[in-house]
Parts: C-alpha cells; structure tokens; sequence
C-alpha cells in the first residue's frame, strides 16, 4: 500500500512539474494554474491506468482460468499473486477431499456388506456394488428412484413402513432360487434430516449353519433317546419283576448292546470334532498299504462271521496291484485306517450273506493311488448319493439300526480324505450294488526305495 501511494505522489509530482515548465514556457503569469492543471492531469491518467489494471483482475477472476493470470506490477500484481496461491491451495484442498472421498467409496465398495444411501423420500441416493447385486438393483437406472419401487417384498415394505430403526429383517434375495438360496439381512439407520442408511448382510451361509446346527442336535438327540429308552425299559424290568436267569441274561444283552451303539456314536461324535478341530496331517507320518489292506481283511472277515449266524458268510477278496505292495502311505495312520475300515465295515452290513466284496488297491494315469470296496449289496438310488456324507443321513434309516450303523461313518470318511488331500468318490446301481472310492493324490504316498529301483 506504501508502494502504491509513493507511486501515485510520483505520478501527481511528476504532472505538476510538467503544468509548471509548461506555464513557464507559456510566460504565463498563472503558473500556479498550470501546475494544478498537471497535477490533476497526472492524478487522472495513474487513476485511469490503474482502473484498468484493476478490471484486468476483477475480468480473470470472472473468467476462473488459474493459468491465465495477468501479469502485473504493484498492489493489482501482489493481488494476483496472493490470489493465484489461495486459489492452487483451495485446488489441492479440494483434490485432496476428492481423494478421500474416493477413497472412502473404494472402501465402501470393498466391503463385504452391502450400503444403501436414501434421501427424505426414500430415493436411492447411492449404493455400493454388493448391495446392488443382493438387492437386483442396477445403480445407473434406478438412481433417485423410490426403494419401494423397485424393492416389493412384502416383510421389506413393512419394514420400511415402520419407524422402528434398530431391528433388522431378513429377506430373500434378488437371485434367490431353491437350489441356490440367497438370505439377505437388512439394517436401517436413521442419520441427517431425514435420510436412511440401509446395511445389507448375506446371512445364507449363518442360516445354513444354524440350521446344520438345529438337525444336528436334534439327530444326536434322537440317536441317544432310542438306546436309552429301550435301557430304561430293561432296567425298569429287571427291578420290578422277578424274572428267570435266562431272561435276566437276554435283557442284560440287550442292554449292552445299546450301550455299546451308544458309545459308538459319541467315539464317531469326538472324532469328527477331532478331525474338524485339527491341522491338516504332514507327511512325515507312513502306513504301510500291505499293514492296511491286511487290518481291514481281518476285521472284515470278523465282522462277516459274527453277523452270518449260520447264513452263509460273504466272499471278501483284497487285491492290491503288482507293483504296490511295499508302498506308503503319507498321512495320518489312524484316519487313513479309519477311512478304509468304514467303507469295509459298510459293504460287510449292506452286502447280503453269501455276497461279494472286492478290495483293490490301484495306481490311475495322474498318478493317484484308489482304494475301492466294490459290494454286491442291494445298491442306492441316484438321488441319495449327493446327500451321502451328510451326517446322520441314512437311505433306509431302519436297515442302519439294524446293522448298528450310527450314520456318520461316510462323514468321517469324507472329512478324513478332504484333510489329506484327496475325496471320496461313490457310484452305486440301484440292485447291482455300490463301489466306495478313496482317492489320494500322489503327493500322499509313495513307493519304497526298493520299488524305485
């Protein structure tokens, strides 16, 4: 400001000086008239010349083009220059608000759970990709459109109808369908004057598993209630009645009989929480294929003959390869003999007396190793296969009890080959019998030093 008054009594001395040289060369008596007349002179042009500097900077404010500041001197350049560095500082503010705000969405955008923002009138404002797809709502149409347009469930329009905003409600998805069910939990949040945040959550896989849960407890209950009313029934017998030595040894039998399937099924119970609680086996532990094919025959055939009651026993074949009989299995011993001694176990029940069970042992073109116990039981319809290893699933629930089968054996199966690397492959012809295979990979086993060379 300084600057610019010194310039102005400059330019207001420097016209007077003109007014009087010019008086002067008039010989004008009035000199001090033409002093006065530069002086006022002078004053006008710096005021003009400064005047248009000045729209020079109110025009390039108007315009809003950063680079296209004027050059100038002075207090109208200093303006410039003071504005020109506000503005660059706004513009980073302004670029570094926008990254954040990206940022912001790209995190939104990222997030597992589904956000839906909605305006006072329930218009969709905006909405991340996950909500979109559990919702069937495209983000480019249905921008500002009404939520109850296009979501018309009717729990979801009761929902929203309510004014209620701390509970939640689940609701079927867009893509829902029976083979492939898709539960979507809704949260809405009441925030600004009058907008609403709605969170969208998958919950399919959490209502499966409580589900899971709810069959699980209720089969394990129904599992232990039968053997335990029928012990209840013969110890309320035999302390009420008096009855023959050989009755009381009938009843006694029977007794442990229950006892002994209900002990079973709380040893499969722990080994199935084992076996789910645990790591993966390393491959430092060995079995030997010949030690396992041999435990698995002579349980068989012990089972065979105290089932066959004088009814003929079963003709049970193991036949291992040319070529495999030294090899090693690289896992777990006890889960890789538990696997196989299921599968025997269950061609030995389902196969009539009199029947067949092959066990083979072989070597397929990718290199993995295959047990299989091929029965010639009565075989199981193509609709029971997928369901197979589920727990406590039975083709014929009767015939499993019957046989002392505690339902889980096949679940057990399945998550001992998942745990080494391998599955568990079932093909079965209604009435031609049924073939069980463990496959591992050929990182789970080896042949001995002596076969390699």
């Amino acid at each position: 400001m300084l600057w610019r008054t010194f310039n102005w009594l400059v330019a207001l001395c420097a016209g007077a000086a003109t007014g009087a040289l010019w008086g002067l060369y008039q010989d004008s008596k009035s000199i001090w008239v033409y002093l006065l007349l530069g002086a006022l002179s002078a004053s006008f042009a710096w005021w003009l010349k400064d005047g248009w500097r000045g729209l020079r900077v109110v025009a390039w404010l108007g315009a809003g083009d950063l680079t296209s500041a004027p050059t100038l001197s002075g207090l109208w350049g200093d303006i410039v220059d003071l504005t020109c560095r506000l503005l660059r500082q706004q513009e980073r503010a302004m670029q570094a608000s926008d990254q954040r705000l990206k940022d912001f969405l790209s995190a939104i955008q990222a997030s597992p759970n589904g956000v839906l923002l909605l305006d006072a009138q329930s218009q969709i404002e905006w909405c991340n990709q996950t909500a979109a797809l559990q919702l069937g709502i495209d983000v480019e149409r249905d921008k500002l459109q009404r939520i109850g347009n296009i979501m018309r469930d009717p729990i979801f329009t009761n929902f929203m109808a309510s004014g209620d905003s701390d509970e939640s409600v689940v609701i079927e998805g867009r893509s829902h369908r029976p083979n492939r069910p898709l539960r979507v939990s809704v949260q809405r949040h009441r925030y600004g004057e009058g907008k609403q945040l709605l969170i969208t959550r998958d919950v399919t896989v959490m209502e499966q598993a409580e589900a899971v849960r709810r069959d699980f407890v209720a089969n394990v209950s129904h599992e232990i209630r039968t053997p335990l009313t029928v012990m209840s029934g013969f110890v309320e017998t035999l302390q009420t009645l008096s009855l023959p030595p050989e009755d009381q040894q009938r009843y006694l039998a029977l007794m442990a009989t229950q006892a002994h399937r209900m002990q079973t099924l709380v040893e499969d119970l722990l080994t199935l929480s084992r076996l789910e609680g645990s790591p993966n086996p390393s491959v430092y532990s060995q079995l030997s294929l010949a030690d396992l094919m041999l435990v698995c025959e002579q349980e068989a055939m012990g089972l065979s003959e105290s089932m066959a009651k004088g009814a003929g026993t079963q003709m049970i074949e193991f036949v291992v390869d040319a070529g495999l009989s030294e090899a090693v299995l690289l896992g777990e011993p006890r889960e890789l003999q538990s696997a196989l001694s299921n599968l025997v176990s269950n061609a030995v029940r389902y196969t009539p007396a009199d029947g067949t069970i092959h066990v083979n042992a072989c070597v397929k073109t990718d290199g993995s190793l295959q047990l299989s116990v091929k029965d010639s039981g009565a075989g199981i319809a193509a609709e029971h296969l997928p369901r197979l290893t589920e727990r406590f699933y039975r083709v014929d629930r009767s015939r499993s009890r019957e046989s002392g089968g505690t339902g889980l054996g096949l679940a057990i199966v399945k998550h001992v080959m998942q745990r080494h690397g391998g599955s568990l492959v079932v093909a079965s012809v209604l009435g031609q019998g049924s073939t069980f295979t463990l496959v591992l990979p050929s990182t789970r086993w080896r042949l001995s030093a002596s076969q390699q060379r």
